[in-house]
């Protein structure tokens, strides 16, 4: 059972995750995005303002006392979303449904044993 504080920070984290990849629906569909799909039009720029945010996760992640090989896996989402997001409009298709910053709360609370609140497969992705 992880530690009252640990619970408290994992949900600081997703409330973070879910306005970079979820905070707007799209009216009429299913599909949510958040300001990292918003700001990752901006050429260039929008792409390094974006990393930022998932970079500082890992860091929460870290001092959280998550283990090497998950804080890996999240580096490896973080940088994918930061790759193909690169490329004009296929990165920022491809942006809205990776949704790297859930995919690391999601690790974080597997670590800890916490269960989903927004799974990536339901609707609310």
């Amino acid at each position: 059972m992880p530690a009252p504080n640990h619970a408290e920070e994992v949900e600081r984290l997703e409330r973070l995750a879910n306005r970079l990849d979820a905070a707007f629906r799209i009216p009429g569909t299913g599909i949510r995005l958040g300001w990292d799909s918003i700001l990752g039009v901006l050429p260039g720029v929008g792409d390094l303002v974006t990393i930022a945010p998932g970079v500082y996760i890992m860091h929460r992640a870290s001092a959280l006392g998550v283990p090497g090989h998950k804080l890996a896996r999240m580096g490896l989402n973080v940088g994918i979303d930061w790759v193909v997001g690169s490329i004009p409009l296929l990165g920022d298709i491809f942006d809205v449904g990776f949704k790297s910053n859930r995919r690391n709360v999601r690790l974080i609370r597997e670590h800890f044993g916490l269960p989903e609140r927004h799974p990536l497969t339901s609707g609310n992705h």
